[in-house]
């Protein structure tokens, strides 16, 4: 339920990502909105640039400043109430859109609104299951927020291509409208679920701390009083947050060059970036007209098919970010993504994929490769780094930075890939190689290996002078020899089986002592 429930706030974001490249081709909207040079035929409309483009690309700016105003909402009502908040907020903008009549402006502003609540949701989420979550399956449950992003733009092309003949404007009305029940989902059913136990315990609720950490483990309240997995993390995050609260940080604090902060800051905004200029987000938004401008009879089953290869490849993202870590499957999707665009930028190149069938075949296999790639690496890793990377005193406020890059990019891409195509057509996608080409790198260079470590832990890598990014997978906590041993003592203590390294035998052996020692005991 952790990783459905929440994840619900990704499904909002896909789904609001997916709808729009099939609704600018539908025949009302085009009549509504777009200008025409014989009035009531459809055939004849067209949108300028710059109004697709202020269409397509408003929601991202209020998905800019909703990830900027996420953190502050996310320390002050809790992670639960923040996205309940949210949700309210994305609600009202889906009223604005449907409500429209001719202006397309106001469609744009409802765009806008819907977008305050989605870039809330997008920094608060995969913090939120971050928080959450255990240890050992924390890269898994985090990735379900990408998973549900890709399942969000595939039930919207789903429903878009059900309901395009539909009579007048209920053939746009209904997809954008049914986006409210999917915030009802997530803004009620939240409540029903533990609160962050970092969230809690820095807000000085240590018990209620415990019971969270107790719920999501399968562990009864009364195990969370004296099992040796909730005492040894709530002790972690108890003299964590005892340093929060005692240098709570603030914005300028995300810069500080103590303890690395700085250095996560920019490398967090740095992969948010990246993972925009991936190029993924142009077959997202402008797919069904990239793929028409290719020569195919009905684009909206191409956005189809590219739906669905987004979607269940990010099962296997899950998969392979849980069992090759974060920067190995970053590093080879990089390199893997920058080559299928490669192909596709030069098919579209060497002849004119309207004419040739061949050419456009070619560009369809090529993007569904790199959306392959895409979604087993760079989709759902740089959501589970954003919510495991930053120590807990400006966890939120630099999830929201990093976030808030992500948008950036996402708003120039969708508001200038009108201009960009029309300048260069598919050349474009040699851009975008060489931005996979320089995640690789970055990855390389500057990311630490953050898996099978508990956030407190996490930190405690970044703040390591002798551990380096590309050594940093074999680093681990005081107390363990190694990476293996760290995950092979945890199974054993949440199964209550002593191992031969002896370190949950001699904790045992300790409280035993301590307890004894008691003349009450």
């Amino acid at each position: 339920m952790l990783a459905l429930l929440a994840s619900m706030g990704g499904f909002i974001f896909g789904y609001d990502t997916g709808q729009i490249s099939d609704i600018l081709l539908m025949e009302d909207f085009l009549l509504r909105f777009g200008t025409c040079t014989t009035p009531g035929v459809s055939s004849t409309c067209t949108f300028s640039v710059v109004r697709e483009g202020l269409i397509v690309s408003l929601l991202s700016i209020g998905t800019l400043v909703g990830a900027l105003a996420g953190a502050p909402t996310a320390d002050k009502l809790g992670r639960r109430w923040a996205m309940t908040t949210e949700c309210i907020v994305f609600i009202i903008g889906v009223i604005i859109q449907i409500a429209s009549e001719n202006v397309w402006q106001q469609f744009a502003f409802g765009r806008f609104i819907s977008g305050l609540g989605v870039g809330s949701l997008s920094a608060a989420v995969p913090m939120y299951q971050a928080e959450t979550a255990p240890a050992q399956i924390r890269g898994t449950l985090t990735a379900t927020y990408q998973l549900f992003i890709t399942f969000g733009i595939l039930v919207a092309y789903a429903i878009s291509i059900g309901t395009r003949y539909v009579p007048m404007s209920a053939s746009w009305r209904i997809v954008v409208g049914i986006g409210i029940l999917w915030a009802l989902i997530l803004g009620i059913g939240i409540q029903f679920m533990p609160e962050s136990p970092r969230w809690l315990a820095a807000h000085d609720r240590m018990d209620e701390a415990k019971a969270s950490l107790a719920t999501v483990r399968g562990f009864s309240t009364a195990e969370a009083a004296d099992h040796p997995i909730i005492l040894r993390e709530a002790e972690e995050i108890r003299t964590n947050v005892t340093d929060y609260m005692k240098n709570r940080g603030g914005w300028l604090d995300c810069f500080s060059p103590a303890n690395k902060t700085l250095y996560r800051t920019i490398l967090g905004m740095t992969l948010q970036s990246i993972q925009q200029l991936t190029g993924a987000n142009y077959f997202f938004y402008y797919g069904a007209t990239v793929f028409q401008s290719v020569g195919l009879q009905d684009s909206f089953v191409t956005q189809i098919i590219l739906g669905a290869v987004n979607f269940f490849c990010t099962f296997g993202g899950m998969y392979i970010m849980e069992k090759f870590g974060r920067r190995t499957p970053l590093i080879v999707g990089g390199i893997w993504q920058s080559a299928w665009l490669f192909v596709f930028a030069s098919a579209g190149t060497a002849g004119n994929p309207t004419q040739n069938q061949g050419i456009g075949k070619l560009m369809i296999v090529s993007a569904c490769m790199f959306i392959l790639g895409y979604a087993m690496t760079w989709a759902p890793g740089v959501w589970i780094l954003i919510g495991e990377t930053f120590p807990t005193r400006t966890r939120a406020k630099q999830a929201s930075l990093s976030t808030a890059a992500n948008w950036v990019w996402n708003f120039l891409l969708a508001f200038f890939t009108p201009f960009i195509t029309k300048a260069i057509d598919y050349r474009y996608g040699y851009v975008f190689a060489a931005c996979n080409l320089t995640g690789a790198v970055v990855v390389y260079l500057f990311l630490y290996e953050s898996s099978d470590l508990t956030l407190e832990a996490v930190n405690m890598m970044y703040t390591d002078p002798d551990c380096k990014p590309w050594t940093s997978g074999r680093w681990a906590p005081p107390g363990f020899t190694s990476r293996q041993d760290l995950v092979e003592q945890a199974r054993a203590a949440e199964s209550s089986k002593p191992l031969a390294s002896g370190a949950l035998e001699e904790q045992r052996i300790e409280k035993r002592s301590h307890t004894d020692s008691d003349p009450e005991h």
